[in-house]
């Protein structure tokens, strides 16, 4: 007994019981979600049993030898990306998409595994010998270690999980001590896509990239960089846009204006407005969402499982799942800053960069304020690989919650 419970005292119950507590929500709302229909009950008996896999996953990580995952990033980077080859080849469709790999009766979704591998990847080779990340020879390399799986899932084609590792890079490289002017070089070329679509927009953000530039003190050479750059950017623009699916045009242009195509494209956004609108503050209870429960709320048990909660549990029931997250987020940001190793560091920010990107863009879309994307909400969603792979990434931060000391 006595052994029982240091094995308890070892386990950082900050990130322990928050992950605990969003998974059984999660459960219940599944539950709820697919309670009146006989072919949907399968979900919540499967999400159950990812759900003790995964908690068994992340006990294990949590006890497993600090180094040893540091030493196996990279081979956990070439695993994922022979998984999202074989994928390319051997996938499974589904919703228009090669995405899956199936093993016998288990399919296993390789690009959501590809995250947390690029992570480790990543943060072992910035940390490694204190890479001066500021060289373009160290840049190149984070990029490439980014841009190869982000390639391949965009390849299948999944642009809602691919744009995850652009995401992860940002706070990677700020923490990693990258320069503002190479972050300026990096972020703003992004807006300059979105400013693109209108003229007038595009020339005014032109101009301020100008001013900026002229009391940046910088070479000139970079600045000329810079500015071509925007303007490069700006004018392959229209060319990306026509290389999109149909779908995922629709999708965007469902986001900007849903109410053009209420019975087609925007019938989701429309109908998942209605479900988290008609909650009110306390909502109408467990099993008694209309909007799910008779099905006019698609994908409810997935992507629009925050719109059951919302529906079921009103107000009072978001605000303390968007609290739980909240501290769970801020948390994992103190440990970051807590932690001595610089692997660690880096590791922690790269999986909270993901979570909290997963959990705005799936709450934004809920809402209407972010493109219907396919992007799961974490530990509440259907869906046994990102559960898995959630999982394991808090498995991580267990175990160098535990190591901060001593590492």
């Amino acid at each position: 007994m006595a052994q029982f419970y240091d094995h308890l005292k070892k386990i950082d119950w900050f990130i322990f019981l928050p992950v605990l507590l969003l998974i059984g929500i999660g459960l219940i709302t599944i539950f709820s979600a697919t309670y009146y229909s006989a072919a949907d009950q399968r979900y919540f008996t499967k999400q159950l049993v990812y759900a003790f896999v995964g908690v068994f996953l992340m006990l294990a990580i949590n006890f497993m030898p600090y180094k040893l995952i540091q030493k196996s990033s990279y081979f956990f980077y070439l695993l994922a990306l022979l998984s999202l080859v074989m994928v390319l080849f051997l996938g499974v469709k589904g919703y228009g998409a090669e995405r899956w790999l199936k093993i016998g009766p288990i399919r296993l979704q390789p690009s959501e595994f590809a995250k947390i591998a690029t992570v480790l990847a990543v943060a072992r080779y910035l940390s490694l010998n204190g890479r001066k990340v500021n060289q373009l020879k160290h840049l190149f390399v984070v990029f490439l270690l980014v841009l190869l799986p982000f390639a391949l899932i965009v390849k299948q084609p999944d642009l809602g999980t691919s744009l995850v590792f652009l995401a992860l890079i940002i706070p990677m490289l700020y923490l990693a001590g990258v320069s503002w002017f190479v972050l300026f070089v990096l972020i703003p070329p992004l807006i300059t896509m979105l400013a693109s679509f209108n003229i007038y927009a595009y020339v005014i953000w032109l101009f301020v990239i100008f001013l900026i530039l002229i009391f940046t003190n910088q070479k000139l050479y970079l600045k000329i960089f810079v500015f071509l750059q925007h303007l490069a950017v700006g004018s392959i623009t229209p060319l990306l846009w026509n290389s999109l699916k149909v779908y995922q045009k629709k999708r965007i242009l469902t986001f900007i204006q849903p109410e053009n195509d209420p019975q087609g494209a925007g019938y989701q956004i429309i109908q998942s407005k209605v479900a988290i609108g008609s909650g009110g503050i306390w909502g109408k209870g467990f099993l008694q969402g209309s909007q799910s429960q008779l099905n006019f709320l698609p994908a409810h048990h997935t992507d629009f499982i925050f719109s059951v909660l919302g529906e079921e549990w009103g107000f009072f029931g978001i605000t303390i799942v968007l609290f739980i997250f909240l501290f769970l987020f801020l948390y994992l940001l103190w440990l970051a800053h807590s932690v001595k190793s610089d692997y660690s560091r880096l590791t922690i920010v790269g999986i909270t960069t993901i979570l909290a990107f997963h959990t705005m863009i799936n709450i934004g879309m809920t809402i209407g304020f972010a493109p219907v994307t396919g992007l799961p909400l974490p530990f509440l969603s259907y869906g046994g690989s990102f559960l898995l792979t959630v999982c394991v990434a808090m498995g991580i931060t267990l175990n160098f919650s535990r190591n901060k000391f001593s590492i």
